[in-house]
């Protein structure tokens, strides 16, 4: 628990501003790819059944929460609110998505998403140490 309060404090600190725009344009990528699932259903959903991810549960309902933890998510990213824990969240969903579903498509097809998948993934896992930044809704009070 120490280190992931040194690790918060640390990302607090060194957050530079330009990185905040990075931060809302990740918001913006979930939601779009959120809206995009959800418009081309049927598409998604034999996408994760062709990958056997939806052994668990149900495909439908996993596509849902996977649309829902998109959407929510990237707007909180997108306005800078809760950051760590919608980039946590939305975590397992870019994992499965770059190792599982974009793998197995191969990554050097025409229209492949594994750059975009791992664009977002490595986007994720900054804002997990970099937090909110300066440009956010819930902006805590850096002390240097």
């Amino acid at each position: 628990m120490k280190l992931l309060r040194k690790i918060q404090d640390w990302g607090d600190r060194h957050h530079p501003q330009w990185l905040d725009y990075f931060r809302m344009l990740l918001g913006v990528v979930l939601i779009w790819k959120g809206i995009d699932f959800y418009r081309h259903m049927d598409v998604f959903s034999q996408l994760m059944h062709g990958s056997m991810l939806g052994t668990a549960v149900s495909i439908s309902a996993l596509a849902h929460m996977i649309i829902l933890a998109h959407l929510i998510g990237g707007l909180a990213i997108a306005i800078g609110t809760h950051t760590r824990f919608f980039c946590i969240l939305n975590l397992p969903i870019l994992i499965g998505a770059v190792f599982f579903i974009n793998m197995s498509a191969g990554i050097f097809n025409p229209y492949s998403e594994f750059w975009l998948s791992s664009l977002v993934l490595a986007g994720l896992l900054c804002f997990i140490v970099e937090g909110n930044g300066v440009i956010a809704v819930d902006r805590e009070a850096v002390v240097s």
